[in-house]
């Protein structure tokens, strides 16, 4: 499923190939896309096929199970004909596309309770509520994505955990994985059929999870075809059994600089937030790599360091007619076109990455890269689109409103109302009785 090519003579980076069955083959090191209720926010599916060449989707299942598992969710109730995958069909998603399917959003929302020996929290359209790692078993056999990512005992926004708390987490991932590949077995599909179980890699150090590494290794080798990382620190003390193995990052990089920096540490394929924030924040992506000839070397030679974006919300935009970048046309569809345009700065940038890696210059094109661009992306100025309830967790009372009102009093109106004389005559009960309305009887 995954062969590996070249890598680099003075680090971790490397050059695969993860080739799933039926599917299109992703050249790494690459990305997925990271969707909203199974699909890429501001992209319908036909522009998905017909103008992006984003390599595959990560679909989180707590986007569906509003109220599971009192009410069966209608994901889990789906049933298309034949052998295709129920969540491929619902969400309407191109057949040759990878489908990553695991439990929570990237990023994560934090969870105000600790996960049970039997479930993890999760945040749901209506709430926060417990998955049970069954649960999650018997939905990935059903929805026959291509790759399930393995549950863990991972408390997100916690950077910091106890000696006893990382022995609770790999002793619980470690019986969790069992349970799930054993489910998955079970559940009598077709070889091709089967999600690929991809283990998680805790976000602790080698020595901390030795015990979790050696169990992976000696029961559930032959059933797992990758690895989830969560930290990509975690993967300098992996075993010799699992490094050929790919590795999906679901950590939180919010540069092309700290992407550079995991590639180097050996992960594979990423899940990448600032992609769809940039986005939702009206900025343009507007990097390459590796650094083109003709660009300045930043500010180490007394140059201005290069912008890794365009604010699309500046004034200067506002009746300009240049494109975002050559090629690519500025037109009102402004959300679509600057999602498909960041996704093709991405594919972009990965296809240099490997490239460079190819080439044996990594290092070297790394540094370059870090000498020409900002250390961070452009500030957000505009007002995005509104924000789901879903997406962020409440901070509590006196906290800024994330949307702007919908509806408001047109300028001026309000005063002018009231400044309107009443023109009813009857302004007293006495004159009401005086016209002969409500007499006593």
């Amino acid at each position: 499923m995954f062969t590996v090519g070249p890598m680099s003579k003075t680090c971790a980076a490397r050059i695969g190939r993860l080739a799933l069955p039926r599917r299109s083959p992703i050249s790494t090191p690459n990305y997925i896309a990271i969707t909203s209720r199974g699909a890429v926010p501001h992209v319908a599916q036909d522009v998905f096929s017909d103008s992006t060449g984003i390599p595959g989707v990560y679909v989180a299942l707590e986007d569906f199970i509003e109220r599971a598992p009192q009410v069966v969710p209608p994901i889990l109730q789906y049933k298309p004909p034949g052998s295709v995958s129920p969540l491929r069909s619902f969400i309407a998603l191109p057949d040759d596309s990878p489908l990553v399917l695991g439990p929570r959003r990237v990023p994560a929302i934090a969870c105000p309770g600790s996960n049970t020996s039997n479930d993890i929290q999760i945040f749901t359209s209506v709430g926060f509520t417990r998955l049970a790692v069954s649960y999650y078993s018997d939905a990935a056999a059903h929805l026959k994505p291509d790759i399930m990512v393995g549950l863990a005992d991972i408390s997100f926004g916690v950077d910091k955990f106890s000696q006893k708390r990382k022995e609770t987490m790999t002793d619980r991932t470690s019986r969790w994985m069992l349970e799930q590949v054993q489910s998955i077995k079970s559940a009598g599909s077709p070889r091709y059929d089967e999600p690929a179980v991809f283990a998680p890699v805790l976000p602790l150090e080698a020595e901390a999870q030795r015990w979790y590494f050696e169990e992976v290794v000696d029961s559930m080798l032959d059933s797992i075809g990758g690895l989830a990382v969560y930290d990509a620190d975690s993967l300098r003390g992996l075993p010799e059994p699992l490094r050929n193995l790919p590795r999906l990052s679901f950590t939180k990089p919010d540069t092309p600089q700290k992407l550079l920096g995991e590639i180097s540490q050996g992960v594979d394929v990423f899940t990448i937030p600032f992609i769809g924030s940039a986005t939702d924040a009206g900025i343009a992506l507007d990097f390459s790599f590796p650094v083109q000839s003709h660009h300045s070397n930043g500010s180490t030679n007394g140059h201005v360091s290069k912008s890794l974006g365009v604010d699309m919300w500046s004034d200067s935009h506002t009746t300009s007619l240049t494109p975002l970048s050559d090629g690519c046309a500025k037109e009102m569809l402004g959300w679509v076109l600057l999602q498909i345009h960041n996704h093709h700065t991405m594919d972009k940038f990965f296809e240099g990455v490997r490239s460079s890696i190819r080439d044996g210059s990594f290092e070297a094109d790394k540094a370059a890269f870090e000498r020409l661009y900002e250390p961070t992306l452009p500030a957000k100025t505009g007002q995005g689109p509104r924000v789901r309830g879903y997406q962020y967790k409440s901070d509590g009372p006196g906290e800024v409103k994330r949307n702007p009102l919908a509806f408001r009093s047109l300028d001026g109106e309000a005063e002018k109302s009231l400044e309107t004389p009443h023109t009813n005559p009857i302004t007293d009960v006495k004159d009401i009785e005086g016209a002969g309305l409500a007499k006593k009887t």
